[in-house]
């Protein structure tokens, strides 16, 4: 995606993926790679799950938003510094006004307060939701997280909770926001029973490999709005892309390759 836009806008453009996994690394070991991919002379790199919090200590500096977040998708090299910054809260903002925007937003379950779940919560309390209710397997970490927005966007916008009240708390709801691994491709599986899921309720996935996750399925299958990963995926991208090149990249020509991407190869298709 990154590659393609490049080449409309007649730019020399390398992206490659380095999979930790495949190195056969911890995610522990995010240091090193990006160390390494500043001496052999990388602009930059997309960081993505499980490294955008691990990534922080590596880092020369952060901006505002990645600072203010706690969670890094994107470092540039600038001038000998790594500079971290966040682009998922702004892509996950653009494509929920694309793909939701008439949606309430009183009440908003967030499933996940990780990295992806920091900055989302920032793009729904930012969009206007009156009361998020942050729920994550840690129940502290969910209350951190609430503490920290409520630093920015006042106390009462957010609260975190366990996984036990996940059930009461999504009844009174107006949306569900999905930010965990389950549903990738290596992660299988729902995140939430499938009763708790009604037609009223619109529901929000970030995964985007696959697309049609389990929880997009089953969702459409009920009668609910769907927004599923697609969309944020691409705009971070979009976010990305100028501040790797300083150039302003076609978000609907980036979005348009996208569709032609995950509607391609099948599942095992590689997107960046």
């Amino acid at each position: 995606m990154h590659e393609r836009e490049a080449d409309e806008l007649g730019l020399r453009y390398l992206y490659r993926r380095l999979d930790l996994d495949v190195m056969g690394q911890p995610a522990t070991a995010v240091g090193d790679v990006l160390a390494a991919a500043r001496l052999v002379g990388y602009d930059g790199l997309n960081v993505t799950h499980p490294c955008k919090q691990l990534v922080l200590p590596h880092l020369d500096e952060l901006s505002p938003d990645a600072e203010a977040l706690g969670a890094v998708n994107t470092v540039v090299f600038r001038d000998g510094r790594a500079v971290g910054h966040n682009t998922d809260w702004s892509g996950f903002a653009r494509a929920f006004d694309r793909g939701l925007p008439d949606a309430a937003l009183d009440r908003v379950v967030l499933l996940g307060a990780g990295g992806a779940g920091a900055a989302v919560a920032h793009a729904l309390l930012t969009l206007g939701t009156r009361r998020l209710t942050i729920v994550d397997v840690d129940a502290a970490r969910a209350g951190e997280l609430a503490g920290a927005l409520g630093d920015r966007f006042g106390a009462d916008r957010a609260t975190g909770a366990a996984p036990a009240t996940l059930d009461a708390t999504l009844r009174e709801a107006d949306g569900l926001v999905h930010a965990t691994p389950t549903g990738m491709a290596a992660h299988p599986g729902l995140p939430v029973d499938a009763a708790l899921l009604r037609p009223d309720l619109w529901v929000a996935d970030i995964v985007y490999r696959p697309l049609e996750t389990e929880l997009v399925r089953t969702a459409r299958r009920l009668g609910c709005r769907v927004l599923d990963g697609g969309g944020m995926a691409v705009f971070q991208a979009v976010d990305a892309f100028r501040l790797f090149t300083g150039v302003e990249p076609d978000a609907e020509r980036m979005l348009a390759h996208f569709t032609e991407l995950v509607a391609g190869p099948g599942p095992d298709v590689r997107i960046s």
